[in-house]
């Protein structure tokens, strides 16, 4: 399994990249590990995933870029909150979630592949938008940069259900159970 194998609960691990796939897909923001000169960032940012690859943009002036191109390693993770797990003690509450773990080198991306990725994201965002608004100008494309991770270092983590329940707690009169969590897309607040 490597580096991303489940240590904590391996019992919610998962490492198919269906499974996988699915939670970087349903996740609009993931979060990028890396270090520069010993200290570690965690920046989020806009991704997408095409076949084998997750693709993420930004500032070419931007730390994180800077870094990502210089051929340091990364982890990039995607959650979801699922639900708020209330349990008669305090002790024994948790939350439902969904997770991806991908660790791997970025690599530059340009040209053609570099609009493809970059297509990708604005459709993964906002479905239909990429055929909708204006194109990226060849001067707006020299302002973005794009990398690439491969998928193949990568693994889930999930936690589903009820509470678990402490013995000695099974006949307090608190109440206990699951608030759901849900990402809804609203309406466009035209500008």
């Amino acid at each position: 399994m490597g580096e991303t194998t489940v240590r904590r609960h391996p019992e919610r691990g998962r490492y198919d990249r269906e499974t996988v796939d699915a939670i970087l897909d349903d996740g609009f923001l993931c979060h990028l590990g890396f270090v520069v000169d010993g200290q570690p960032y965690v920046i989020p940012t806009l991704h997408a995933r095409v076949g084998d690859v997750l693709y993420l943009h930004g500032s070419p002036a931007s730390r994180m870029l800077q870094q990502l191109g210089s051929g340091a390693s990364v982890c990039v993770t995607v959650t979801h909150l699922d639900g708020i797990v209330l349990a008669k003690s305090v002790f024994n509450h948790s939350v439902n979630y969904r997770s991806a773990v991908v660790l791997g080198t970025p690599r530059r991306v340009e040209g053609d592949e570099k609009v493809a990725a970059l297509e990708a994201i604005v459709e993964h965002i906002a479905p239909g938008r990429w055929h909708e608004a204006r194109r990226p100008s060849e001067k707006e494309l020299k302002t973005t940069e794009v990398v690439a991770i491969e998928l193949t270092e990568s693994s889930a983590k999930i936690r589903t259900g009820s509470p678990v329940e402490s013995p000695q707690d099974r006949d307090l009169d608190v109440p206990s159970g699951v608030i759901p969590i849900e990402l809804v897309r609203g309406d466009v607040h035209p500008s």
